[in-house]
């Protein structure tokens, strides 16, 4: 059952056994594997079914960190979360995003990488990733290139084992959002409140155990909530900020008491490899793997990483490669330098620094007529697919494209001084906004992608594949291409010791008996893929655990 927390009376009490803050992939895969049990549970959500309104939305604002996105476009507050705005196109029409599990060294401890190490390992999530795949509407839990390819869309062929391909699986919004809701709807047990947004989290006169939420439908209204366990799953940014807002009893924060909450904040930044030119253009027309193309029912693609052994050599973070064929004279400085000059003189005046770009032009004639020719014999196609996927399905690939452009994403060394703090500021219902302290320049992290674009480039070239001519900026650094990928990470970390962590391998707040939380924001580590699969998996790992809890208290009450 879904209602309006408007319905509800100021002051009124909800009472259920189970409370679950925030319905997005954490909190939705929850209240699915808790569907049907023979205890109530309530799901809260901040927003309603439809898009945001400004208002709702604005309590997401806050200081973000130079260079990194506003705060409040990084999650959405809505029902399911920030799954509503996946925004990968795999299909005509079809919007999703990309699910991956992690691979073993991401749960390693790395010598060479400080606070690495989760609690669990691969092993251990195994069977909570196989579940997860129906809950994320995927394919069999299968990610290995074997199972999808075929001797039309071979992987690519390196003369070492330094780089392999992985097999990435895409979830489709038209099935994540509306099947898994139907599920809430249609469970007896689940009431889901909308415009529920928690204010405080009350505890007993120790800190020791929640005792009750205080919830606000609107400005100056508000309903408490009370339940023998409560979960928090509403991000990395969310659990942190209430967390150190309910700071009554325990002054630096609940669950703050090493002062370990809102730090180690962690996100996916995107960087520039280089440009691919291969050594033959009917590489174009072999490398469809590395598309998005529905196989076996499933959207897939394929991507190029690190293998393990070679992070755990190179005392590295892990790293993944992904590819856009792109056509002739992509990036092109000149190009680059007539477009700003064309640009600027259509408006009546000089670009900055427009002598230097008059040199670049002039110096480069030659390649400019030869550009534009090339340009002129290729055939006419849709070449947004390049961005959006689908370029395989193109004809004349080998005369369309002259490059691959080589994007890298790699994990954040998990870092203490990057994190999420309280503001004096306070959003419309009283609470206090938070400012982010981030950056992506950790010596190790800027390290990792250096190392990584040479280990890429001597292997293509080693290969025969080509040429990989590496992109960084004038000071030599990494070009970063996107500061986020809304994968917000890390800020109440799992570790058994409480001095290390916020929450324990079971993902509960230590110190406080009834409290969990069901986020990204417990992965010590982030992880070179997309988090979303291995938030579903902790959270189903977290439903069987909080069934058990719920079936002991069951069986005490009954003696």
């Amino acid at each position: 059952m879904i209602i309006d927390a408007h319905t509800l009376a100021a002051g009124e009490t909800v009472e259920t056994d189970v409370c679950i803050v925030g319905s997005g992939p954490a909190g939705l895969a929850l209240a699915v594997e808790l569907a049907g049990q023979n205890f109530r549970v309530a799901l809260l959500e901040s927003g309603g079914l439809e898009e945001p309104n400004a208002a709702t939305q604005d309590l997401s604002k806050g200081k973000t960190a130079p260079g990194y996105p506003d705060l409040d476009i990084t999650y959405n507050r809505r029902f399911a979360g920030t799954s509503n705005i996946w925004h990968i196109q795999v299909g005509e029409g079809e919007m999703g995003a990309r699910f991956v599990p992690f691979n073993e060294t991401d749960f390693e401890e790395r010598a060479d990488i400080p606070y690495s190490g989760w609690c669990i390992t691969r092993q251990d999530l195994d069977p909570f990733y196989e579940r997860a795949q129906s809950i994320c509407k995927l394919g069999p839990y299968n990610y290995e290139p074997d199972y999808w390819k075929d001797a039309n869309t071979p992987t690519l062929e390196f003369k070492s084992d330094r780089i392999k391909t992985i097999v990435c699986q895409f979830t489709r919004l038209n099935k994540f959002i509306p099947e898994n809701r139907a599920v809430v709807e249609q469970a007896s047990n689940i009431t889901a409140y909308l415009h529920a947004t928690v204010v405080e989290i009350e505890t007993n006169d120790t800190a020791e155990a929640v005792t009750r939420l205080r919830v606000a439908s609107a400005p100056g209204k508000e309903f408490g909530v009370v339940a023998k366990l409560f979960i928090l799953a509403t991000g990395g940014i969310e659990v942190p900020r209430l967390l150190l807002a309910s700071n009554r009893v325990q002054k630096e924060g609940l669950g703050n008491q090493h002062d370990l909450v809102g730090r180690f904040f962690m996100d996916h930044p995107c960087y520039l490899g280089g440009l691919w030119y291969p050594a033959s253009p009917q590489l174009f027309n072999t490398t469809s793997f590395y598309d998005i193309r529905r196989v076996k029912g499933t959207p897939i693609m394929a991507r190029l990483v690190l293998a393990e052994e070679v992070v755990r050599k190179e005392g590295i973070m892990n790293v993944f490669g992904f590819l856009h064929p792109r056509t002739a004279g992509y990036r092109s400085r000149v190009l680059q330098s007539l477009r700003t000059l064309t640009q600027s003189l259509r408006k009546g005046k000089l670009p900055k620094q427009a002598g230097r770009h008059l040199g670049t032009v002039l110096g480069g004639v030659g390649d400019i007529i030869s550009i534009t020719w090339k340009r002129l014999q290729q055939p006419k196609v849709d070449l947004t697919r390049a961005d959006k996927g689908g370029w395989s399905s193109l004809p004349q690939k080998d005369k369309v494209f002259t490059c691959f452009e080589m994007f890298l994403s790699a994990e954040q060394v998990p870092d203490p001084e990057k994190r999420i703090t309280l503001m004096d500021e306070r959003d419309a219902l009283g609470r206090p906004r938070v400012k982010l302290d981030w950056n992506w320049k950790h010596p190790i992290d800027i390290h990792t992608i250096k190392r990584a674009q040479d280990i890429f480039k001597e292997e293509i070239e080693k290969a025969g594949l080509g040429r990989l001519d590496v992109i960084r900026d004038d000071n030599d650094l990494p070009y970063m291409t996107a500061a986020s990928a809304h994968h917000l990470m890390g800020t109440t970390r799992m570790h058994p010791d409480p001095k290390q962590g916020v929450v324990d391998e079971n993902c509960r707040v230590h110190g406080v008996s009834n409290l969990f939380i069901a986020s990204s924001a417990v992965f010590p580590t982030g992880g070179q893929v997309n988090p979303t699969l291995t938030i579903v998996a902790m959270s189903i790992r977290l439903a069987d655990h909080i069934k058990a809890v719920m079936a002991s208290q069951m069986v005490g009450a009954e003696r």
